[in-house]
């Protein structure tokens, strides 16, 4: 009788076919507890003390409640800013962030835009909504709470009914998150290779959503925190393919000299600048 393959040894055989002799390293570094950093909330009055990993982001915990009454910093992956930072977005703008929570990415886009414009952070999920709610409360000050609009659609919705609605738009897409998925052997059990094929066609109707509602000229960041190639430059390449002309691929800029190129866009993978795993691809609407 055949063995069966477990769904541990379908997700060792998928990654390492793809990511080879680097595959066990990557692996080890994704299981490894790593460093996040705190990045300082603008509108708090505190002043950090230690030295900072890139602007306004610092490894020691300061996270006491400021003197407007919003939390003085954020604990994220330092990774997660660096793509927030890449989606050009400035005051006055309507800008969409498509699958919002937990928030992090958020703050860095409500700071960007300085409290001016509208914000519109979407989740369909209503328990990560409600996180994403309490993230705004509690670092948001009230006089620019105003410009932030929270919704609750179906990403896809905003292609169908909003066309060229937005300046901007940051989809940070559901993906395979094998980080968590290492972590957690019950789950890792059950993986097959049709789990990252499903998210991605998701991914790409998200995508094609979010060209749909972009203006003409305005951008789009597509990011997500896995490491299958079928979630990352794959969906781009279909993009590309299929929306022959639509969008222009625009160079990642603000990459502080961590991470690596990709065909289509920018990585960070923890095996060698302990960030990430996150992807991002910034493209322009013609």
């Amino acid at each position: 009788m055949k063995k069966k393959i477990s769904g541990a040894e379908k997700f060792d055989q998928f990654y390492e076919e793809y990511w080879k002799e680097r595959w066990e390293p990557l692996k080890k570094a994704l299981l490894k507890d790593r460093v996040k950093v705190y990045r300082k909330n603008k509108w708090s009055l505190y002043k950090a003390i230690s030295d900072e990993v890139i602007e306004g982001c610092y490894q020691n915990e300061q996270i006491k409640v400021g003197l407007k009454n919003i939390k003085n910093f954020y604990f994220l992956d330092v990774a997660s800013v660096i793509a927030a930072r890449n989606l050009p977005v400035k005051e006055g703008m309507k800008v969409l962030d498509m699958c919002a929570a937990p928030g992090g990415k958020s703050l860095v886009l409500a700071e960007k835009m300085n409290g001016q414009g509208e914000l519109v952070l979407n989740e369909l999920s209503r328990t990560r909504r409600d996180r994403l709610k309490r993230v705004i409360d509690e670092y948001i000050p009230e006089e620019h709470k105003s410009f932030i609009d929270v919704r609750k659609y179906d990403g896809n919705n905003y292609g169908i009914h909003l066309k060229d609605e937005f300046d901007a738009v940051l989809l940070d897409a559901p993906c395979s998150g094998e980080e968590h998925l290492l972590h957690s052997p019950s789950e890792l059990d059950k993986w097959n290779v049709k789990r990252t094929k499903r998210l991605s066609q998701n991914q790409y109707s998200l995508l094609c959503s979010a060209l749909l509602t972009v203006k003409s000229g305005g951008h789009i960041l597509y990011s997500t925190c896995s490491i299958s190639p079928l979630e990352n430059d794959e969906v781009i390449r279909k993009l590309l393919t299929k929306k022959e002309g639509a969008v222009e691929i625009q160079p990642i800029e603000q990459t502080y000299d961590m991470g690596e190129s990709t065909e289509f866009g920018h990585m960070f993978l923890p095996d060698r600048c302990e960030a990430g795993p996150i992807y991002m691809c910034l493209m322009k609407k013609k």
